[in-house]
């Protein structure tokens, strides 16, 4: 065994065997995997590994058909065949129109990746796998390219080709410990030695958290019990003449594929049980839970009336075993946070079926930096401090029992909630505020105006519209409070502050002390990484704000790149304070009448940044706007909080002010074209195709990215973001809808919503440049139908921005 190699994957599961190979793909031959046992000895041995196409965004459809091509290949290598059922197909059964409704989403976005589903009716279901029954059954959604693989053949098949590439694999060799250097590599110390590495990757499964103790941090990883079961032959299987499709029922919870001439059938009980929250025996190898199918009666009642074939045949093997979980339900792939040169690749609960691609991807972070894709969805860093056990325990739980019933568009499950609240959020909840979630934060999404309104999930405009239509209607003619909880917002000190932000900001960054200006970071490869306000404090403090998911992002991005001769401090307090927006043209009246000074246009103009008193409370006041109206953020210490919103809701009764969400707040900022981070602002797409060219100074050469950025505006854009019109008026676009012109996709919708203002559906979408012209026509497949797109300039709203600066 080397002493010394640039990367060490621990764990040789799917995870781990994947990432081995794709590195040396990517050109890094001297890598090593150490297994504690044998390959594939932890959940990877007893999966079901089902290999599907279906993903809830992009990214993952397309890591999916990265693992599907690669099975392929590996199946049809002559020198070491593996067995691949490939392209039996799968459905996924649908029993209301809102589930088929999102299953014909979901196909237009899967095109914009060049995979093409079919929803069907219940009768083709039927055809197409005849031992189910159309009772209670409206149709489903049809995966041409679904199958299932051998589990140990294709880990041992990746490893093989690592190997042959120059890597090592060692079975046997239990990880006993970590130590990081000062130079951020690792010792990694075994039973058989220790190994200096570079870099390490954590890919251990259900054994994650063993591994992470040894580098001091908690994965919000969670092991479930999950049975399913083999069948005796089935004689409508042996006569069939063909593969029976995969079948996925969120109806009953059940999902099926053929096993020789019989049936795989496994269950996600809603009396489901997490496993291993107390410790895992270590001699817990190759080993399986005890079963328990008593635990599943009521899915198997569901499933013998789906499939009454079931009832006719005897069941010969029973598997429960471990199956990871995250609080999302999709794995974390990437960066750990807040460690350097350390990486993850766990939480795989469907590894088999797509950890080809989830290997693919993180071979590729690790090696430059980034992926082909942007690969947030997967990013470690988009949870927080917030992602405990016993929160990971209940949405797994949760995800669990839903694993076949996607969310839809401001569907906030309940498992968990409230984790982070403010001294507000039973005030607001108490005016009958509806709250979603944002990185574990309560925020208000709008103010229901009964008791007892409730909206019913679905992708089409529902009971909400005309509530958030009013709210809008007030910020737009008179003045509205919300709070924004959970903001990112660090605070930076010392003398070498502002250079700092000059060489990690494209543009040009304020140095002048009351001012705000709004600056994006870049990678390596000239792509946009982040967006940051930044505030310059009378007192020389600089406030850095993000998007709330960017907690744990944005400061690895930063502490990176801090070099040790520079003098700069960043301290968070993104949970010390929340943000009181206060908008629309009597804002500055409100906030004259609770805020002592001068808040005049000409002694507080639009991005200028003040410290003063609301009330009794201390407050960074910043005249910023998201909406498009006349606005002030205003940044309270949440001790402070309470007091803060009493004073504005006393000075706003004259003014009628009222309460608005966050669904407000997305309808008017995309009238005035503002993008919304990881929506419109992605790794992969540059400022210039993204519509930032005024945030690029073209005096700047020395800033991150720079010389990539140059290369790229050399050789014009791939895709630019536009402003649509839609002729639609029930739906909005969602994120992922397949723009196309004929038969062809021409561009991906990144954000979509009615504009209430300017009474028009919006949306924002990457086009092809030779259609990103004003005035140019497409058509955007929303929920299985075409509609006419009309390019517009962006911002339709006040083009002028004079209502934002309140002139």
């Amino acid at each position: 065994m080397k002493s010394q190699v640039r990367v060490v994957v621990i764990g040789g599961g799917i995870a781990g065997c994947s990432t081995l190979y794709h590195l040396t793909q990517e050109g890094w031959s001297d890598v090593m995997l150490l297994e504690r046992n044998e390959l594939t000895s932890g959940t990877t041995w007893h999966s079901a590994a089902q290999v599907t196409n279906f993903g809830m965004n992009q990214t993952m459809v397309g890591l999916k058909t990265h693992s599907i091509n690669l099975y392929k290949e590996l199946a049809e290598d002559p020198e070491y065949p593996i067995n691949y059922h490939h392209a039996d197909g799968g459905i996924r059964l649908a029993n209301t129109p809102e589930q088929m409704e999102g299953y014909r989403h979901f196909a237009s976005m899967a095109r914009g990746m060049g995979v093409e589903f079919e929803v069907i009716d219940a009768d083709e279901c039927a055809r197409r796998h005849p031992l189910i029954s159309t009772d209670n059954l409206l149709g489903g959604l049809w995966d041409p390219l679904d199958g299932d693989i051998d589990p140990a053949q294709l880990c041992q098949a990746l490893a093989r080709r690592a190997r042959n590439a120059g890597a090592e694999v060692h079975r046997n060799t239990p990880v006993t410990g970590l130590t990081q250097h000062k130079d951020h590599s690792w010792t990694v110390h075994t039973e058989k030695g220790d190994v200096r590495a570079e870099i390490v990757v954590n890919a251990c499964g259900y054994r994650v958290n063993e591994v992470g103790a040894m580098m001091g941090v908690h994965h919000p990883v969670m092991s479930m019990e999950h049975q399913y079961f083999l069948t005796e032959p089935i004689a409508a299987i042996e006569n069939a003449g063909h593969r029976m499709p995969l079948l996925r029922c969120p109806i009953s919870d059940y999902y099926c594929r053929q096993e020789k001439n019989g049936l795989l059938v496994g269950f996600y009980e809603q009396n489901c049980k997490t496993w291993g929250m107390d410790g895992i025996d270590p001699n817990f190898v190759n080993a399986l839970c005890p079963d328990d199918l008593d635990r599943v009666t009521d899915v198997l009642e569901g499933a013998f009336a789906r499939m009454p074939a079931l009832m006719e045949t005897g069941i010969h093997t029973v598997v429960n075993g471990p199956i990871t979980y995250t609080i999302d339900g999709a794995p974390l792939v990437g960066p750990i946070p807040g460690k350097r040169n350390a990486f993850c690749i766990i939480g795989l609960r469907a590894g088999l079926g797509e950890g080809g691609g989830h290997g693919w991807l993180l071979a590729q972070q690790i090696v430059h930096g980034e992926a082909c894709y942007d690969t947030w969805v997967t990013d470690p860093r988009r949870f927080t401090g917030h992602a405990n056990v016993e929160l990971t325990a209940l949405k797994a739980i949760e995800d669990y029992q839903n694993e076949f019933r996607f969310h839809f568009p401001h569907e906030h499950r309940p498992a968990g909630r409230p984790m982070k609240t403010t001294p507000l959020t039973p005030v607001l909840a108490a005016e009958g505020a509806a709250f979603g979630v944002v990185n574990g934060w309560e925020r208000v999404e709008y103010i229901k105006p009964t008791p007892d309104f409730h909206e019913t999930h679905c992708f089409r405009f529902n009971e909400a519209f005309d509530v958030i239509a009013s709210e809008v209607a007030a910020v737009q003619n008179a003045v509205g409070l919300t709070e924004i909880s959970g903001f990112n917002r660090y605070e930076m000190t010392g003398s070498g502050a502002h250079d700092f932000l000059d060489r990690m900001i494209c543009g040009r960054v304020t140095r002048a002390r009351g001012k705000v200006g709004l600056g994006y970071l870049l990678n390596h490869n000239g792509m946009l990484k982040a967006e940051a306000t930044i505030a310059n404090l009378p007192d020389g403090r600089i406030w850095y704000g993000s998007a709330a998911a960017a907690e744990y992002h944005d400061m690895d991005w930063l502490q990176m790149h801090l070099r040790d001769d520079e003098d700069v401090q960043i301290r968070s307090l993104t949970n010390d304070h929340t943000i009181l927006v206060l908008a629309g043209p009597k804002a500055r009246d409100v906030l004259s009448a609770a805020s002592r000074g001068d808040w005049s246009a000409a002694a507080f103009p639009w991005l200028s940044v003040r410290e003063a008193f609301v009330g009794i409370a201390p407050a960074i006041v910043m005249s910023v706007s998201f909406s498009g109206e006349l606005a002030y953020e205003i940044h309270v210490p949440n001790a402070q909080l309470y007091a803060a919103y009493l004073a504005l809701r006393a000075a706003g009764k004259t003014h009628g002010l009222r309460l608005f969400g966050s669904r407000a707040v997305e309808s008017m900022r995309l009238e005035k074209g503002y993008l919304h981070w990881k929506s419109d602002i992605l790794t992969e797409f540059d400022p210039y195709e993204t519509g930032l060219d005024r945030f690029v100074s073209t005096k700047k050469t020395d800033y991150i990215g720079a010389a990539a950025l140059a290369e790229r505006a050399a050789n014009g854009p791939s895709r630019k973001l536009v402003t649509l019109e839609v002729t639609c008026n029930t739906a909005p676009a969602h994120g992922g809808a397949s723009v196309m012109q004929g038969d062809r996709v021409v561009g991906t919708v990144t954000s979509g919503d009615w504009g209430h203002r300017v009474g028009k559906n919006l949306a924002l979408a990457f086009l092809l440049p030779d259609l990103a012209g004003l005035g140019s026509t497409v058509d955007i497949d929303i929920l299985g139908e075409r509609y006419r797109a009309t390019v517009i300039a962006p911002g339709p709203y006040d083009p002028d921005n004079t209502r934002v600066k309140g002139a």
